[in-house]
């Protein structure tokens, strides 16, 4: 065969061609930016709905895609488990992934149906993967400490764990009370171990609510603590309250739930349908022991106070509190923001006037937020009606705070009863100064004299006016913080838009038949004579020249409590002594003697503002540094 010229000028073109191809650039490269960088390298099956780079490149290792394990999901996952390309990290992270995207993907394919078996057995497959993957390979979960894919399949794990507790929860009615063991979806599912505490002693609750699916408006900050687990709010059954008692325990409770796998090799493991269920206190504790390591205990310290505060209604009822009528709040009650611990010191909160726990929305979170306060505090908010007169609603404030102590510590030896705190805003901050303070015979004065009164009738007289006359310090508490307290009471208690306020104010019957019975025994014996005694109530009790504002402005604090104020100042005529926050002047607030005070360019409300909360931590900060020093 002959080839001519043209035949070996294209021979050689090929040839050269051919070459060349070494020398052809197989990668490209190119450049993202940041954003892309970290929204790709972050992505999964949980924020993207599609699997994560790791994911995708283990499926690459043994010849597989996201797209052929969407079809063939069964002979992927056999395919991921069995190949021996994989190490034992990058086969159980995917599993753990895969498994979760086919459980999401079936679970939005049913949307508002119930969890069915197929599904939640994904969940658990899931979970399972991914606990083997945190416990059962070479390396702990302390030496991939720094590695991103444990972040992702701990959040694996925990959605899954999320998911599959959510289903458990709602077999529970069908459950008997005593059983041991059930069975779900072809898995065995052991009673749950718990310490949660719920009010009235109820270990189940009536709700479980997942917090990662909660939103808060009205909440600056939503403080959890990561770690493994899945966090939820346990509301308890409605009606577990004593209403003849004035301690409420907390009717909605953090809980963090975890699921171990039976097994103590990583066959094992892989091999077992048997579950266990945990449930934990996060307040209680810190960690939870799983494949015999103690690891950080998820949390999520905001999720139960925002609910509680949510569903509470505390804004009509103070309202109708205030002005006296049906739906309102009769007497006070102590209202415990986490079940009782003896061994962590108590912070009592009281607020003002027209006013409720809701005073108080971001100063308790804020203080349960900090983890070196949520260690050593507890916080017990008292909810009073301000209609009432401060004289009153004092004596039925000691009385709840006394009675409360008294059922939780009735030896009084307590850490929880030793050392506490009183906060208070407005007229609350004049009662917590009074709880702190001592009477005397000082306040008699305040009270009309009568001539030619019986021995008989003043001994009557004493009896009934001592509750609200004559008092002593709380023993129980070393340190008071007043924000924005009217100790001398406040000139606009008598303007116009106050007095038109205050006339709407109904008092108790309860309240005006005691006022009544004890001017009866104001009564002469002989003339029956003198002005009949009028009762103020809390709005007139607050004006600089009430009686008894004037009388205990001075009254003695216990020499063992170091006191702080908090003060707004929102209108200022130039000297400080000369400034109010809108309703309080400086002058009522100021006391001297305070181991600080601390002046905030604020409206009357000064206990919201970050500054207040700040000095609040610092002082709550102090008390613990104190008392390290005596012990």
């Amino acid at each position: 065969m002959t080839i001519g010229a043209g035949g070996w000028v294209l021979r050689g073109m090929l040839g050269l061609g051919l070459l060349g191809l070494d020398a052809c650039a197989m990668v490209g490269v190119s450049h993202v930016n940041t954003h892309d960088y970290v929204s790709q390298r972050r992505a999964d099956v949980i924020v993207a709905d599609r699997p994560s780079d790791r994911t995708v490149q283990s499926l690459n290792v043994v010849a597989l895609t996201p797209d052929s394990c969407q079809r063939e999901f069964a002979a992927c996952t056999d395919t991921v488990a069995r190949s021996a390309g994989l190490t034992d990290e990058q086969r159980l992270s995917a599993l753990a992934e895969l498994w979760l995207g086919r459980a999401l993907k079936a679970e939005r394919s049913r949307r508002g149906k119930a969890m069915d078996d197929a599904t939640l057995d994904a969940f658990l497959q899931s979970a399972r993967y991914a606990y083997a993957y945190l416990f059962y390979t070479a390396r702990t979960p302390a030496e991939r400490a720094f590695e991103w894919r444990q972040v992702q399949v701990t959040g694996f794990y925990n959605l899954a764990v999320q998911r599959a507790m959510s289903r458990f929860f709602l077999e529970l009615p069908r459950l008997d009370p005593h059983w041991t063991q059930t069975t779900l979806a072809g898995w065995s599912v052991l009673r749950p171990h718990s310490d949660v505490r719920l009010a009235g002693g109820t270990r189940v609750p009536a709700e479980l609510i997942p917090a990662a699916n909660l939103r808060f408006d009205g909440l600056r900050n939503v403080y959890r603590r990561d770690g493994f687990g899945s966090d939820f709010v346990a509301v308890a059954p409605a009606g577990t309250a004593d209403a003849a008692v004035p301690w409420r325990e907390p009717d909605y409770v953090p809980v963090t739930g975890a699921l171990v796998f039976d097994g103590s090799t990583l066959a094992q493991l892989l091999a077992t349908r048997q579950v266990s269920v945990l449930v934990r206190d996060p307040y209680h504790d810190d960690t939870v022991t799983v494949g015999g390591r103690a690891v950080p205990l998820g949390a999520n310290f905001t999720a139960p106070y925002g609910v509680w505060l949510a569903r509470s209604g505390f804004a009509r009822q103070s309202i109708r509190s205030l002005l006296g009528r049906e739906g309102g709040l009769k007497t006070p009650r102590v209202l415990l923001m986490q079940p009782y611990d003896p061994d962590r010191l108590t912070v009592v909160m009281l607020h003002g006037l027209a006013s409720s726990p809701e005073a108080w929305i971001n100063v308790a979170n804020e203080v349960m937020g900090d983890e070196e306060l949520r260690r050593h505090y507890q916080v017990w908010e008292v909810y009073y009606p301000t209609n009432l007169p401060v004289a009153v609603n004092l004596a039925s404030i000691r009385k709840a705070l006394d009675a409360t102590l008294q059922h939780y510590d009735p030896s009084g030896q307590a850490r929880a009863s030793r050392d506490m705190v009183l906060i208070g805003h407005s007229m609350g901050g004049v009662i917590a100064r009074l709880l702190v303070s001592s009477s005397g015979d000082r306040l008699w004065g305040v009270i009309p004299a009568r001539a030619n009164l019986s021995a008989k009738k003043r001994q009557r007289l004493q009896q009934r006016l001592a509750p609200y006359l004559q008092f002593s310090p709380m023993p129980q508490v070393t340190r008071a913080v007043f924000l924005a307290a009217p100790h001398r009471g406040t000139p606009y208690a008598r303007h116009r838009l106050a007095r038109w306020l205050g006339e709407l104010i109904r008092l108790p019957v309860a309240v005006l038949k005691e006022m009544a019975d004890i001017a009866d025994l104001l009564k002469s014996d002989d003339a029956g004579g003198g002005p009949p005694l009028r009762v103020s109530n809390s709005i007139d009790n607050l004006g600089d020249s009430d009686p008894f504002i004037v009388a205990a402005a001075d009254l003695p604090i216990a020499p063992q409590v170091r006191y702080h104020s908090i003060i707004g100042v929102y209108r200022s005529k130039g000297a400080l002594r000369d400034s109010n926050d809108g309703l309080v002047p400086y002058s009522s607030a100021h006391l001297a003697g305070a181991d600080s005070e601390l002046v905030i360019p604020s409206w009357h409300s000064v206990q919201e503002t970050p500054a207040a909360i700040l000095e609040l931590r610092r002082i709550l900060r102090l008390q613990l540094a104190a008392l390290k020093k005596v012990d």
